[in-house]
């Protein structure tokens, strides 16, 4: 493929500074902009049929159209939205935004495990009602808890760097192996670049050995065909009562009936979730009013950190000079984790 004359298309918010920085690049002889579409919008053939690069987060409903197609950047981390897409096909390599909201949504965990071990929602309703009161749960620490992570990417790598800086003792259960992870976007000084913060490593097959004595289980894990419903009704048994569930990655890596059951039931203590089920969270959706529960709306990391827009461009910038030289892409998507599930038959 000749990478000496890149058109490029653009479907996300713009960052002045990040495109004329792509409009230098060597190599890329266009840049066209437009707003940015959903998964069931068509873009005009004629706009999309000599574009070679695609910056969006969805591809058009009529991809095909596409035939000089050769890489998408995602502004998302989560890639769900492309699986079953003919990329492998379209001989279509697919990068994701893993890296640019980390911090944020690390930030978020720390803020809900404080907000679990020290009891917030009970104080400000003490305040609320002006009661003043000293119970010893206002007074806990989380330094010497056990947290277990979920999925050891970037997200999970800098959960990982905030929980040994407070003094957590840090497991992780990973699918792979745990290690230096080469051609990751990630803002200086974050994450585990090297893997050595876990004190003990697992694969998913070991969930027996893993969850029973965690306080903490934070889900970091992307949405794939094979790690939907990755928690369900066993797993969440595994954990002990007192443990809280932290779900910012995506609902339903946790399968729902599971998790609304051990909530209900106080077969765990709680859970704080920003990624649900149905979105927006209808008001009768039952997870609301559970007293156990944190609701946040999709806030732990989005398009509305202050720092969304500039690290996203940074990083689109990045790759496409080194695809425009022929050099490994940042946050590349194996084609096989967009393949669906082969159908058995059965539904769950």
């Amino acid at each position: 493929m000749d990478r000496t004359s890149l058109e490029v298309l653009v479907a996300m918010p713009v960052e002045a500074a990040g495109l004329a920085r792509v409009k230098k690049l060597a190599g890329v002889a266009d840049v066209a902009c437009i707003e940015p579409f959903g998964p069931d919008d068509e873009v005009p053939a004629g706009m999309l049929r000599h574009r070679t690069v695609l910056f969006a987060d969805f591809a058009p409903r009529n991809l095909a159209e596409m035939t000089a197609l050769r890489w998408i950047q995602l502004g998302s981390a989560g890639y769900e939205q492309m699986v079953g897409l003919p990329l492998r096909e379209m001989g279509v390599r697919l990068t994701n935004a893993s890296g640019v909201n980390d911090v944020a949504i690390a930030e978020w965990c720390v803020l809900m495990m404080l907000a679990f071990e020290r009891d917030l929602a009970a104080v400000l309703s003490l305040q609320a009602r002006h009661v003043w009161d000293r119970p010893a749960r206002f007074q806990s620490e989380l330094r010497g808890r056990r947290v277990g992570i979920v999925g050891y990417g970037n997200i999970g790598r800098e959960t990982a760097r905030l929980c040994a800086a407070l003094g957590l003792e840090v497991w992780a259960m990973n699918r792979g192996p745990i290690g230096p992870r080469p051609h990751r976007y990630g803002p200086p000084g974050t994450g585990d670049p090297t893997g050595s913060l876990p004190a003990r490593r697992f694969d998913v097959g070991q969930v027996a050995e893993f969850l029973p004595v965690l306080d903490y289980l934070i889900v970091t894990v992307a949405l794939t065909p094979g790690s939907r419903h990755l928690l369900g009704e066993r797993e969440l048994n595994l954990l002990p009562p007192s443990a809280v569930l932290l779900n910012p990655s995506r609902a339903q890596v946790v399968e729902e009936q599971a998790l609304l059951r051990a909530l209900r039931t106080g077969r765990i203590a709680g859970a704080a979730l920003d990624s649900h089920y149905r979105e927006p969270l209808p008001p009768d959706d039952p997870f609301w009013d559970l007293p156990n529960v944190v609701i946040t709306p999709h806030i732990s990391g989005s398009g509305a950190s202050p720092h969304y827009r500039r690290r996203l461009w940074e990083l689109f910038a990045v790759n496409l000079e080194h695809f425009a030289r022929g050099e490994p892409l940042l946050n590349e998507i194996v084609w096989s984790d967009l393949e669906p599930l082969p159908a058995t038959g059965t539904t769950s």
